[in-house]
């Protein structure tokens, strides 16, 4: 784990206008954000111009983008259980024939600080799976950042950093920034100067600015709507940049995300989303639809996170019994070697004598029956001709 003492690195800084801020978001604000969105993603060169030209939305759709937020409890372990912001989000793509996926699982407080937050990027070439991870959890003492890089078969590289609370005083990462986002969209306005910590790719602390780029007239499907533009930056240590342009209705429903340099473009081509307001209502139900999880973004996240803690949790369970083969071994050979036509009632039999709740001369009589003695042929293997 690498860490250096304060003093010898330069803290990236949480300017006034973004302290200000911080302060003036409440929960009303944030009751706004906390609904699901989907968008069309196509490529850059493809985006429709002109509907009336014959141009359909959705013709050079190379996948999907989706976000969501809403209250869920969080837990860590030793410190009682808190209601939080959980955020997610991510986007599955078929590029060039190659499948592409990016999940985030973000936990914020109302307060917009991160408590723990997981990015997955997911490259899935031909025999060869490349895979990039980037955890951090906040703690008593500060925030632990690992990065995780996958290749194939080879071993994964991990990189862990440690930094101080003193440094983390208003960051930002993608969840939290997800948030902030929407409550400026509903606002309408970006405060001058408006400058964050966060945390880049790499797992390395630097900034994050934000600043009006105005209202555009821009195209939601065949119709065109007023949106409000923002740009969002994340600044490196290195000296690059990476800068998304994004386009909001007054709801805080995304129109359009543009990541400077990508050949990728997030469009929304729902006109519906026209005439939601950014006051909370309750969303009428919409029609069922056939569900192909696989190719739901959402479910196929929820369904990868879900397969992740599963595993995990067997896994470590397995690791604290290793009676469990013992006991599994055993139970397989007496029923390969019995071949039992009633495999349920040979089950219980087998296991009676570990039942506590039975006398201990029920178990001894079932543990007979269970387990005769192997002494000339079993009965359901008669012997062969000439013994």
């Amino acid at each position: 784990m690498e860490h250096h003492p304060k003093g010898q690195r330069d803290t990236p800084a949480l300017t006034q206008a973004a302290a200000e801020l911080l302060n003036l978001i409440g929960p009303e604000e944030l009751e706004r954000c906390l609904f699901t969105e989907r968008l069309e993603v196509v490529a850059a060169g493809d985006e429709p111009r002109d509907q009336a030209a014959g141009d359909q939305p959705g013709d050079q759709t190379m996948g999907q983008w989706w976000a969501a937020a809403q209250w869920a409890p969080y837990k860590q372990a030793g410190k009682p259980m808190r209601s939080c912001l959980l955020v997610r989000a991510g986007f599955r793509v078929r590029r060039d024939g190659v499948p592409c996926s990016s999940t985030l699982k973000a936990y914020v407080t109302p307060l917009l600080e991160t408590l723990e937050q997981e990015e997955q990027e997911r490259l899935e070439l031909r025999a060869h799976l490349v895979e990039r991870r980037i955890h951090m959890v906040y703690h008593e003492h500060g925030m632990t950042v690992t990065r995780t890089l996958q290749e194939g078969e080879e071993e994964p590289q991990t990189r862990s950093f440690y930094y101080l609370r003193a440094e983390l005083q208003g960051v930002m990462p993608e969840g939290a920034s997800i948030l902030l986002l929407r409550v400026l969209a509903c606002q309408q306005a970006v405060p001058a100067g408006l400058v964050f910590p966060t945390i880049d790719t790499e797992g390395q602390l630097c900034t994050s600015s934000y600043r009006a780029l105005g209202i555009q007239q821009q195209a939601v499907g065949s119709a065109e709507a007023e949106v409000f533009v923002m740009e969002r930056a994340v600044h490196t240590r290195a000296g690059t940049s990476t800068i998304w342009h994004s386009s909001f209705l007054p709801s805080g429903r995304l129109v359009r995300r543009m990541q400077v340099g990508s050949p990728m473009l997030v469009l929304l081509q729902n006109e519906s989303a026209l005439g939601e307001t950014s006051e909370v209502e309750p969303q009428p139900p919409s029609p069922k639809r056939p569900l192909d999880w696989e190719e739901d973004i959402q479910l196929y996240s929820w369904f990868l996170n879900r397969k992740e803690e599963l595993e995990a949790s067997h896994t470590e369970y397995l690791e604290q019994h290793p009676e469990f083969w013992a006991v599994l071994s055993d139970f397989i050979q007496a029923v390969l070697l019995r071949q039992p036509c009633d495999l349920i009632s040979f089950a219980a039999q087998f296991f009676a004598p570990f039942n506590r709740q039975r006398p201990p001369g029920t178990r001894f009589a079932c543990a007979r029956v269970a387990r005769p003695p192997l002494r000339g042929p079993l009965p359901h293997h008669p012997p062969a001709k000439g013994e």
